[in-house]
C-alpha cells in the first residue's frame, strides 16, 4: 500500500505564522489564567514589582514550554540525564521558537571552575600551546589535555591542579613558643586524653617534654611537627602510676592534622584542624596547578599561567601579532612548526575575536584563571551572553534575567548594543528587568501586575513601551515615565560622628590605599564592574572590623552564615592592612549577603526568621494541644513525631518514572501538608499549621497579630517589602535578593542597639523601583538608630540619596582599586575623572526642592 504525502491523516497543523508568540491560560504560580500576545524577532522587557509574576510569565511558562517541546524531541534515555523542569500550567502556546535561558546565578560552587573552563576558551588556550607553543629542546610534544590542570596528566601532583598547598608549619602549629610540650607548646595537637598521650609517647621516645619549645634543638622540633613516621612505644601513663603499660603510637602535628582534615566526620574537630594549617600558593606549580612540563611551554615567550593569570586585555596584545599573520601566507606556509604557523594563526584568530565580545561587555578586567565563584550574577550573565553571541544561533528566544543586574550604568550601555545585536542576528529576546534605562530601549513591554503575590499576577499591559503611559494601574508606570509626582525630596546628608581609617589596604586590584569610612551615616560605595567595590567593603573592611572587635574581646559579631558548600572560595591572596583606627565606635558587624538562607526545601522563611518558633509555641498552648500532651515539637516538620511518617516531612514524594524523568508529587497521605493526621487535628482559630505555613506573610501578619513574636517578625518583612512570600516556601526556591531581604529584616526585628555597622553587597538586585524605596526606608531606621550602613551599589537612585559616597575606578582590574572621590552626593556628582559622576548628576537633578 502507499500512502501519499498529501493524505490528510499525516498533514501536520500549521501553526499561525503571524509574528507572535501567543501565551493563552497561563497558570503558573500567581499568574491568574493570562493571555498575552508578544512579538518574535523584538527585544521584549517583562517589568513589574518584585512576586508580580513576571518571571513566572517569562521563565516559568514560555521558556519552561520551549525547553519542554524541545526534550520531547531528545531520545528517553537520554532525557532521563537531563535535568528538566516542571511542565508548565498553561492551557497553551502557539508561535514559540526554541528557547535558550540566561538567569541570575552565583558561580558554581566548583573551585575548578574558571572564566576559561566556562567560555570554552580554555580550550582554545590549551590546544595553542599543544600545536603552537615552543618547547624545550628535546622536550616531546605534550597534548592539550597536559595544559589543564583538571586533568590527571596536568594537574600538578602537589596540589592535584588546585594551585592551592595546606601545610602544616611550626608557626601554625605551635602558638606559644615559650610553652614546654608538657605545658602545651605543640596547640595543634588535640587536647584531653589524646593529648596527654603524646606527651608521654614523646617522653618515651626520648625528648625533653620540660624545656621551653624555642630552646628544642632544630631537628627534633622539624621532626615533631613533620615527621611521616609513626613509631609505636610501650607507655606507662604519668597521670596515673597504678595503670598498666600500653602501646603508644606518635604522631607528629602535621599527620595528625592532615589525618583529621581527611578522614574525621566531625566538622567541628575539622573546623578545628584548619586553625592549625597555612594555606597558600602551591610551592611547586607557583599556584598555577600545573606540571612542570607544561610550564616549561611557551607562546610569545609566556607560559600558559602567565597567559591564564593576565587580563583579558592584555591577553589580547599578546595573541594580537600571530592572529594578524593571517595576511602573511609565505611566513605560514613556509614554516614547520611554532608560533607562525596556520595553525597558531587560526586558533589565535578565533581567542582573539572571542576575547573582544567581552571586553565589549566591559569584561576585559577578568583573566582565563579568575574563579568563577568569586564572580557576581550580573558577570556570570555577562559571560553567558557573550558565548552565544558567537554561537550564531538563529530564530530563538533569548529570556535573561535582569541582564543589567551587577551593571554600572556605564557598563549597561554596551549591554544594550549586544541585545541589538543578538536581535539583528535574527533572534527574539525577552528580558525580566527592573533597570528603566534598559527598559525604555525595549522594543516592547509586558507590565505584569500590579502588586506582588496575590496582588499581582495579571499582564496589566502588552504592547509598545510608550503605551504603559496610559495604564493608571501600572506600579511601573511613574517610574519609567519619569512622573514627577513620585520625586523624592532631596535628602540632607546627616552629620557624620566619626570614622573607620584604614591605611596601607593591599588585596587583589587595590595597592596600598587609605580610605576613611563615616560612621552613623549611610555609605554608597560606587564604581565600574572590577573597580573594587566588593573587594573593599565585603573582604577588607569586613576583616578588618572582624579581626579587631575580636582582639576587643567584644560580643562575637552576629552575622548570616555563610554556605558551606564551598561557594565562599578558598584565596590565596591575603588582605594586608597596615593600620586600623576608629574601631571603639563600633560593637558589631553584620554582614548581609545574597547567599542562601538554607541548601535544602527544608530550610524556609519561617524557620530562618524564627518566628516559627512562635507560631509552634502558640499551637502547643491550645487546649486540645494540652490535653494531648502536645508541645511544639510536635508542630515541628523537620523531627518524627508530628510529621508525616510517608514523606518524613517533605511534603512531597520523587516519583520515578522508568525513562522518563523523575518528578515530583504531592505526598500520597499528607497530601502535601507535611504533618500527620493528628498533628493536623489541632487548630488555632480554625487554622492547622500546615494553614499556617501556607499563607503570605500579608495574610499571616493579620492572622498572627495576637502572637507578638511572630507579628514582630512579619512587621519586618512586609517593611522590606516580602509580603507575598508564603511561610513555608522553601528556601531553594527564593532569590539572593529575596534572601538577602530575609535577613534584613531578621536584623531589623532585632532590638536596637546602636553602634552596629551593616554591610550590604548590591541589596537592590531583583527590586522593582517601588521596593527600592521601601528597602532604603528600613536602611535609613537602621542608621537613624545609631548604626552604619555601607553598601556596595550600581543604583544611582540609592546613590543620590546617600549621606557619602566612596566612588572608585577610574575602570576595572589593574585599571581600578583608586577611590577617586569621597564626599556627599553633590560633590561626588562633580569629579571630572569619574564614570559614576554623570549619571549621580542626572538623578541629581530629578529630586525635588
Amino acid at each position: 500500500m502507499s500512502i501519499s504525502l498529501q493524505d490528510p491523516a499525516l498533514t501536520l497543523p500549521k501553526p499561525p505564522d503571524d509574528g507572535f508568540v501567543r501565551v493563552r491560560g497561563a497558570r503558573e504560580n500567581n499568574l491568574r489564567d493570562v493571555d498575552v500576545d508578544v512579538p518574535r524577532g523584538s527585544i521584549v522587557a517583562f517589568t513589574g514589582v518584585s512576586g508580580s509574576g513576571k518571571s513566572s510569565l517569562a521563565f516559568g511558562t514560555i521558556f519552561a514550554e520551549a525547553q519542554r517541546r524541545f526534550l520531547e524531541s531528545v531520545a528517553p534515555y537520554a532525557r532521563r540525564l537531563i535535568a528538566q523542569g516542571n511542565t508548565p500550567h498553561v492551557d497553551s502556546i502557539t508561535g514559540l521558537p526554541p528557547a535558550v535561558a540566561l538567569q541570575q546565578r552565583r558561580g558554581a560552587p566548583s573551585s575548578r571552575s574558571t572564566v576559561g573552563t566556562l567560555t570554552t576558551l580554555s580550550n582554545s588556550m590549551r590546544m595553542l600551546f599543544s600545536r603552537a607553543g615552543t618547547y624545550p629542546a628535546g622536550a616531546a610534544r605534550l597534548e592539550s589535555d597536559s595544559f589543564s590542570s583538571n586533568t590527571a596528566i596536568g594537574a600538578c601532583p602537589r596540589c592535584h591542579g588546585l594551585g592551592i598547598a595546606h601545610t602544616v608549619t611550626e608557626s601554625s602549629a605551635v602558638h606559644d613558643p615559650s610553652l614546654s610540650i608538657r605545658d602545651g607548646a605543640i596547640t595543634a595537637w588535640p587536647g584531653a586524653w589524646q593529648g596527654k598521650n603524646l606527651r608521654d609517647v614523646v617522653s618515651e621516645l626520648g625528648h625533653d617534654i620540660d624545656t621551653p619549645w624555642r630552646d628544642l634543638p632544630k631537628a627534633s622540633r622539624d621532626w615533631l611537627i613533620s615527621t611521616d613516621e609513626q613509631p609505636v612505644v610501650e607507655v606507662t601513663p604519668q597521670r596515673d602510676r597504678v595503670a598498666k603499660p600500653y602501646k603508644g603510637r606518635f604522631w607528629s602535628a602535621k599527620s595528625y592534622i592532615l589525618h583529621t582534615l581527611a578522614d574525621s566526620k566531625s566538622e567541628m574537630a575539622r573546623n578545628r584542624a584548619l586553625r592549625f594549617v597555612d594555606t597558600g600558593p602551591c610551592d611547586l606549580c607557583g599556584g598555577s596547578g600545573h606540571t612542570q612540563a607544561a610550564l616549561a611551554v611557551t607562546f610569545a615567550g609566556h607560559t600558559i599561567a602567565d597567559l591564564n593569570g593576565m587580563p583579558l586585555a592584555d591577553l589580547t596584545e599578546i595573541l594580537r601579532p600571530t592572529a594578524e599573520l593571517a595576511t602573511a601566507t609565505a611566513a605560514i606556509s613556509s614554516a614547520s612548526s611554532g608560533e607562525v604557523t596556520e595553525v597558531a594563526v587560526t586558533i589565535a584568530a578565533d581567542l582573539l575575536a572571542r576575547i573582544d565580545v567581552l571586553s565589549g561587555l566591559g569584561l576585559g578586567y577578568l583573566s582565563l584563571a579568575r574563579k568563577t565563584p568569586t564572580l557576581s550574577p550580573g558577570e556570570m550573565q555577562r559571560l553567558r551572553i557573550a558565548t552565544q553571541l558567537r554561537s550564531g544561533l538563529f530564530g530563538v528566544v533569548y529570556v535573561l534575567d535582569e541582564p543589567s543586574a551587577g551593571l554600572h550604568p556605564a557598563d549597561a550601555e554596551p549591554l544594550l548594543v549586544v541585545l541589538e545585536q543578538l536581535k539583528a542576528s535574527g533572534n527574539t529576546v525577552f528580558v525580566v528587568e527592573h533597570n528603566m534605562d534598559v527598559v525604555r530601549s525595549a522594543d516592547w513591554l509586558v507590565d505584569v501586575g500590579p502588586r506582588a503575590g496575590s496582588g499581582g499576577g495579571d499582564v496589566l499591559y502588552s504592547g509598545p513601551v510608550g503605551g504603559l503611559a496610559e495604564v493608571e494601574a501600572s506600579i511601573t508606570r511613574p517610574f519609567l515615565e519619569r512622573d514627577p509626582d513620585i520625586r523624592p525630596q532631596r535628602p540632607v546628608p546627616r552629620p557624620v560622628a566619626g570614622c573607620l581609617e584604614l591605611t596601607g589596604v593591599t588585596r587583589h586590584n587595590l595597592r596600598d590605599l587609605d580610605v576613611e569610612i563615616p560612621l552613623g551615616v549611610l555609605t554608597v560605595v560606587t564604581g565600574v564592574s572590577g573597580s573594587g567595590k566588593s573587594t573593599l567593603v565585603s573582604r577588607v573592611l569586613a576583616d578588618a572590623v572582624r579581626e579587631g572587635l575580636r582582639d576587643r574581646g567584644s560580643q562575637a559579631p552576629v552575622e548570616p552564615e555563610l554556605d558551606t558548600d564551598g561557594v565562599e572560595p578558598t584565596e590565596t591572596e591575603a588582605t594586608i592592612v597596615s593600620n586600623v583606627t576608629g574601631l571603639e565606635k563600633v560593637d558589631r558587624l553584620v554582614r548581609v549577603d545574597q547567599r542562601p538562607i538554607g541548601r535544602t526545601p527544608r530550610s524556609n522563611l519561617a524557620t530562618y526568621t524564627g518566628l516559627f518558633d512562635a507560631v509552634r509555641s502558640t499551637f502547643a498552648a491550645t487546649p486540645d494541644a494540652v490535653s494531648r500532651g502536645y508541645d511544639a515539637g510536635r508542630f515541628s516538620f523537620n523531627v518524627a513525631g508530628g510529621r508525616c511518617d510517608t514523606c518524613l516531612g517533605e511534603g512531597f514524594v520523587t516519583v520515578e518514572l522508568l525513562f522518563l524523568p523523575g518528578s515530583y508529587a504531592a505526598c500520597p497521605t499528607c497530601d502535601g501538608a507535611r504533618y500527620n493526621a493528628e498533628t493536623l487535628e489541632i487548630l488555632y482559630r480554625g487554622k492547622t499549621i500546615a494553614d499556617v505555613l501556607a499563607m503570605t506573610v500579608e495574610v499571616a501578619t493579620a492572622f498572627l497579630a495576637d502572637v507578638p513574636a511572630a507579628a514582630r517578625s512579619l512587621a519586618t518583612l512586609g517593611d522590606v517589602g516580602l509580603g507575598y512570600l508564603r511561610l513555608g516556601q522553601p528556601a531553594t526556591e527564593l532569590s539572593g535578593g529575596e534572601a538577602q531581604r530575609i535577613k534584613l529584616a531578621t536584623e531589623l526585628q532585632r532590638a536596637r542597639r546602636g553602634h552596629t555597622l551593616y554591610l550590604l553587597d548590591e541589596p537592590t538586585t531583583g527590586l522593582h523601583p517601588a521596593d527600592v524605596r521601601l528597602l532604603m526606608t528600613q536602611l535609613n531606621r537602621l542608621v537613624d538608630s545609631g548604626n552604619t550602613v555601607v553598601l556596595v551599589e550600581h543604583d544611582m537612585d540609592v546613590a543620590a540619596a546617600a549621606d557619602w559616597i566612596i566612588d572608585m575606578g577610574p575602570s576595572g582590574g589593574d585599571a581600578g582599586g583608586r577611590i577617586l572621590a569621597a564626599g556627599i552626593p553633590a560633590t561626588v556628582a562633580e569629579h571630572p575623572e569619574s564614570r559614576t559622576a554623570p549619571y549621580l548628576a542626572a538623578r541629581l537633578a530629578e529630586f525635588a526642592d
